[in-house]
């Protein structure tokens, strides 16, 4: 392998480092008063609780799911025995990265809170850093899984002179991906649940039937949401963006050894590691962005993104500079079209970006709109943000077209016959790679939501002055715009790597037939397997649109997007209504709470969002799992790729539909609490809070969850093709 490849395992490592010094200089500063310590120290005692018993059911489902890829590789001959190892590779390393993404935001928030009160440039820097834990977990545990599962392989498994040793490497590694989305999966539609259970409780009875404020002590629910914010919105989008991360570069590299097998083994190499090569080098600038990041008080809200948005753009536009040296070393073929490729790739994930804040940021037209549609009640605010959120789902959709059609374009020098197929495809990777190239600290600017989040909860909790809780509520809102953005950010990426996953579903399917099979010479569209092309497998199993199988399976793929998204929905609904009940019990049954002279039982409230996570995600989180499966057993290879061609195009659509909705009904809420239309307190207000509820599960559960699913479903295609190939009904 090239000298170069070493930067890979290098940059997982200083990520990690680094990582560490944020966290140790998190550490050293001072959580604050007596009271802002107590709030803290149950924030975190509650969410290391949740993920506890979480991954408590997630062993078992490993567990389960790991015997039947053993049954399928040792028992049936159907999938490389090296798959349920590394099937269990992803898992523990996208949980890890939840993990300590979490640990540190529930230690940063009560010292945001404090550093807030000495300024707006300390809290936001504070937050950011504490962020950036998050954001270079992720990509460091990345980097460290990918390069070391490549060594590992390339060391057993033995040269076969066809080039197809670089593709049965690539193809192993990419089954870690399912693991890690798999574990994404549980933590999304889990940690989703539990927040907007205990968001909804609190908002519903405490801010509209009491009267009190966000995150007042005397709520009971007000702790089991801030534990909900790190549970869902840390540790589930850390685990979401692993498993989007390992996915594009795993996805790329399998489609580069495709491309390039003919080129003899250096060349092949090169466009293996190329995309792992690219994703340290984004790693290595977005540790320099995280240092970028400042801000002067009293900013405004344009500043304060301006102020993120610095440090994101200035690593994108070193890792444009830095991706064409590599792969000019690296000395590939139309080396020019492919960094053409990866220059796409980025500036679409700033465009949807940029998208998903005009459409979701109190400081523009469309989420004021929704503030002013208020004054006529909360029918009104849930009509416009409907709309809102339908409208800004076109922007994101035109942008990956564009994006497909340059890199594609770019990737095979303008050339769009068959024998180019393969670098188009490898092209659409390589944009995937760059949109999340800088994933370091792009993901640092998501996390820092939650925390600034938590950081105005404990302000609000432990009584602090006016002027604090003025920063936190510039951080909060600022946050609500970059999660809203992050989430744009990864359903986008998700949207990439998916059409990328679903090349190299073809391309498990020709590996299948050639090594694991035994039928290299089975006649494939007249070519014998082994010499068979991507378009090959196409025109055998008749993938296209007068197929009825096709269509079926894209009316399933449609099917199953909706069925899960109407499930998480129902799940929040339930469980926020248990949690309603709580805090309406507590209220009367516990004399002294609207005083404040007696302390609401949240041990209570945390409990019930608990249990009400574990027992509502397990059904939609298994469908992602069994619909491949058997739709494949049942209509084959030409079904499952109208599985998830209908998966991908419904699931991106109204994935950005309802993040963005849910966004600009937060920060339409937000803008009237800034005291316009009416403000705090207003029958106004009131309608926006309805709104903010109605779209809390639309942000945070099933618009979020549905990326995962997008991603998921491909990978438990292409991790039992196998079954698919040799069993299929029909």
């Amino acid at each position: 392998m090239p000298v170069i490849f070493w930067l890979v395992p290098v940059s997982s490592v200083l990520a990690l480092g680094f990582a560490y010094y944020f966290f140790k200089q998190m550490m050293a500063c001072d959580e604050g008063t007596d009271m802002m310590k107590k709030i803290a120290e149950h924030v975190r005692r509650g969410a290391s609780a949740y993920l506890r018993q979480q991954y408590k059911i997630v062993i078992l489902v490993f567990l389960a799911i790991t015997v039947i890829f053993s049954i399928l590789a040792y028992g049936l001959g159907v999938q490389n025995p090296w798959v349920p190892f590394a099937f269990i590779t992803g898992g523990l390393f996208s949980g890890l990265a939840g993990f300590f993404g979490m640990k540190a935001a529930t230690f940063a928030s009560g010292r945001v809170a404090n550093a807030c009160r000495t300024s707006l440039d300390a809290g936001l820097r504070l937050a950011f850093r504490s962020g950036a834990v998050m954001g270079l977990v992720v990509v460091g545990l990345v980097l460290l899984d990918i390069s070391g599962w490549f060594i590992i392989l390339n060391y057993f498994i033995p040269e076969t002179g066809d080039g197809y040793k670089l593709m049965t490497i690539t193809a192993v590694m990419l089954t870690f991906g399912m693991g890690a989305s798999t574990q994404a999966l549980f933590a999304r539609v889990g940690g989703g649940i539990y927040t907007k259970a205990a968001d909804v409780g609190a908002d519903l009875v405490g801010k509209i039937e009491a009267g009190i404020p966000e995150d007042d002590p005397r709520n009971p629910a007000t702790i089991a949401d801030n534990v909900g914010d790190n549970v869902g919105d840390v540790a589930g989008m850390g685990a979401d963006l692993f498993e989007s991360f390992a996915a594009s570069i795993l996805a790329t590299a399998l489609l580069g050894s495709a491309a390039f097998m003919n080129y003899g083994l250096e060349v092949q190499t090169s466009a293996v590691v190329a995309p792992m090569i690219i994703a340290a080098m984004g790693t290595l600038l977005s540790i320099a962005g995280v240092f970028m990041v400042r801000t002067k008080e009293g900013a405004t809200q344009k500043q304060l993104l301006h102020s993120l948005g610095f440090g994101v753009n200035f690593s994108a536009v070193l890792i444009v500079l830095a991706s064409f040296g590599i792969l000019y070393f690296l000395g590939l073929p139309n080396y020019l079209g492919i960094w053409g490729a990866i220059v796409v790739g980025l500036l679409s994930g700033i465009g949807i970006g940029q998208s998903t804040e005009y459409f979701t940021a109190s400081a523009y037209r469309p989420t004021q709109k929704i503030a002013m549609s208020s004054e006529t009640g909360p029918a009104t605010v849930i009509i416009s943000g409907i709309g809102t959120g339908l409208i800004s789902a076109a922007v994101p959709l035109g942008i990956i077209v564009v994006a497909i059609t340059l890199a594609y374009s770019f990737a095979t020098g303008f050339s769009f016959d068959v024998a180019s197929l393969n670098y188009g495809l490898y092209g659409v990777g390589v944009a995937a790679v760059g949109m999340l190239s800088t994933l370091g600290i792009t993901l640092a600017t998501d996390a820092y939501g939650p925390i600034a989040d938590n950081a105005g909860g404990n302000a609000e909790m432990s009584g602090l002055g006016p002027e604090v809780r003025k920063r936190t509520d510039a951080l909060d809102a600022l946050g609500n715009t970059t999660a809203a953005t992050g989430k744009g950010f990864a359903i986008g990426s998700a949207a990439l790597t998916a059409l990328a996953l679903l090349a190299s579903y073809f391309e498990e399917v020709r590996i299948m037939f050639v090594k694991f099979l035994d039928r290299p010479n089975e006649l494939i569209n007249g070519v014998p397997a082994i010499e068979a092309q991507f378009i090959d497998f196409v025109h055998h199993y008749e993938i296209h649109l007068m197929n009825p199988i096709v269509i079926v399976g894209i009316f399933l793929g449609v099917m199953s997007v909706f069925l899960f998204s109407g499930m998480t929905m129902n799940a929040v609904g339930r469980a926020a209504q248990k949690m309603v009940s709580e805090v309406r019990r507590q209220f009367k049954s516990i004399p002294g709470i609207m005083e404040g002279k007696a302390e609401p039982d949240y041990a209570r409230c945390v409990a019930i969002s608990t249990k009400g996570a574990q027992k509502e995600m397990m059904f939609p989180s298994l469908i992602a799992l069994f619909i491949p499966v058997l739709v494949g057993i049942v209509f084959g290879v030409a079904g499952i790729a109208g599985l998830l061609l209908g998966t991908i195009s419904s699931g991106f659509a109204l994935a950005i539909f309802m993040a963005n909705a849910g966004g600009a009904w937060d920060n339409a809420k937000k803008y009237i609490e800034e005291g316009h239309c009416g403000g705090k307190g207003s029958e106004g207000h009131k309608a926006a809070v309805i709104g903010d509820t109605v779209g809390d599960p639309f942000k945070d559960t099933s618009g979020p969850s549905l990326n995962i699913l997008i991603k998921l479903m491909v990978m438990a295609s292409v991790v039992t093709v196998g079954v698919a190939v040799s069993y299929h009904i029909l």
